[in-house]
Formats: structure tokens, C-alpha cells, sequence
């Protein structure tokens, strides 16, 4: 059966009207992890239809039973509407990757001249101050000789049942989100990709492995050896990892796509 197709995004001031709070208090919550809206290029929010959901939720528990913030939280958390902040990794993957540098005793500039960044960029990455796309993380990653799923501490072993509130989480740059479906032992490297207007993996990168790719909703570009190819929900795509690839969102609305690479990549 097909998805339904998605609503549009709505922006924060359309949010607040239907949630009936002010968009500062929705701007607070957000800090908590009550909402992650995506970011366009000019770092406006946007919300989707499940956020406004989420925040009505909040609304009510603030205003009919009296709980604070944090309370909220800790509420929505057991009901599991609120999963553990996807972008709470950004300061991890910051801490790991000069870690990473240090133990090589690396200068800035040797690791983004051979990456091909800036150490500006790289500096900003090492001190949480920016999020990486998927292929500069690719690219990283390889380079340290180390595999992406570093980045989402899937270390231990993996559940053969995943739900969605336990979801290893990566924020991969501007409106990318990683939701890591198995980790452990295993020979694939299953992902849905959340994908926001506009956003996609930045440079083109490629590594060792085969990818498949499903869209669930909106659509997809991929750019696969000067090529280009447009997704639509329920297009499946194969292709070798070895050739270099990038993508992104050209829609309007937010694309799902589920992405199985194989083996795990770097």
C-alpha cells in the first residue's frame, strides 16, 4: 500500500496559532526536546503535522495538570512520544572526532587538507558548533579509518527488535536525520533517512559496499556517475558504493527513504 503523501511544513508562527502558545514558549520547549523542526538554508523552523501534535500534547499537560517543562518532558518521554535528542549527538560526534585527530597527533589543517574542508569548518565540527552532511562524516570516517556508525555509539550488541523511541539517532548537517534501525554484529547497515526540503548529503562521496534505497515519501535526486535520477514514493534504487554518489531532497515536502548499506560503511 502506498503512503499517504505528507503535509507541508508549517512555519513556527502557524504552529503557535494551532497550538495556542507563543512561539517563544514553543522556541523554550524546543531546547527541551519537545520538537526538532528542520531548518531551511536561512534557518527558519519548520514544523511538521506530528510536531503540532506533539506540542497540543505538551499544551494540555502544562495547562490541565499543571507540569512544568522538565515534567513534561519526563511524561512524554515514558509515554514515548519524546525519543532521546537526535541532535544531543552533535556534541559526541565532536568530542570523538578530535579524539580521533589527537590520537594520530594531527593538526587541523593536515586532516581538512587531505578531507578537502576547511579547518574552519573542521574547527567548528571538533567544538559542536556545526553538524557534518553525510558526506563530509563519510569522509571523515574513512579517512580515521573508522566506520560512520562511530558516530551513533552503536557499540554492544543490537536488538533483533528496534523500536522507534530506541532508534539510534545522527544529525547529519542541515534537515538530514539518520534513525539507525539494527547495530551489533551485523552485515547490513539499515537506515531511514529523514530528509528536509531542499537539504541532501552536500559533497559527493563514495566507499567500498552496495547500497539499496526505498522511498517511503516525497522524492529524492541522486546523482550517481554524472547521472541523474528522480525518486518517487515506492521507486527502489541499487547501486554500487564504489561509485560516487550524492542527493537531496528537490521537493517540497519531507522525504522518508529507507537506506541499506552493505557491509557497514566508512
Amino acid at each position: 500500500m502506498k503512503p499517504s503523501s505528507p503535509k507541508p511544513y508549517l512555519k513556527i508562527g502557524d504552529v503557535a496559532k494551532k497550538v495556542g502558545v507563543s512561539p517563544s514558549v514553543i522556541r523554550s520547549w524546543e531546547s527541551l526536546g519537545l520538537a526538532r523542526p528542520q531548518r531551511t538554508a536561512s534557518k527558519y523552523r519548520l514544523y511538521t503535522v506530528d510536531d503540532v501534535k506533539l506540542l497540543r500534547r505538551a499544551r494540555f499537560l502544562r495547562k490541565v495538570r499543571g507540569l512544568n517543562a522538565p515534567a513534561i518532558v519526563q511524561l512524554l518521554k515514558r509515554e514515548g512520544r519524546v525519543h532521546p535528542a537526535g541532535d544531543g549527538n552533535v556534541g559526541a560526534i565532536g568530542a570523538h572526532l578530535r579524539q580521533l585527530r589527537m590520537r594520530r597527533r594531527l593538526s587541523l589543517a593536515q586532516v581538512a587538507e587531505t578531507v578537502g574542508i576547511s579547518v574552519g569548518f573542521l574547527s567548528a565540527l571538533e567544538r559542536s558548533q556545526m553538524s557534518g552532511s553525510v558526506g563530509t562524516l563519510r569522509k571523515l570516517a574513512r579517512f580515521y579509518k573508522t566506520n560512520i556508525l562511530e558516530f551513533f555509539d552503536a557499540h554492544g550488541a543490537g536488538s533483533r527488535q528496534v523500536r522507534p523511541g530506541d532508534r539510534k539517532v545522527l544529525q547529519a548537517g542541515e534537515g538530514v536525520r539518520m534513525e539507525l534501525l539494527a547495530w551489533g554484529n551485523t552485515v547490513m547497515e539499515p537506515h531511514l533517512f529523514r530528509v528536509a526540503p531542499a537539504a541532501g548529503s552536500g559533497d559527493s562521496y563514495a566507499h567500498e559496499g552496495e547500497e539499496f534505497i526505498y522511498v517511503l515519501r516525497g522524492d529524492l535526486e541522486i546523482m550517481l556517475a554524472g547521472e541523474k535520477y528522480r525518486l518517487k514514493p515506492g521507486d527502489s534504487f541499487y547501486f554500487e558504493s564504489a561509485t560516487p554518489h550524492r542527493w537531496k531532497n528537490p521537493g517540497r515536502k519531507e522525504t522518508w527513504v529507507l537506506w541499506v548499506n552493505t557491509p557497514p560503511t566508512f
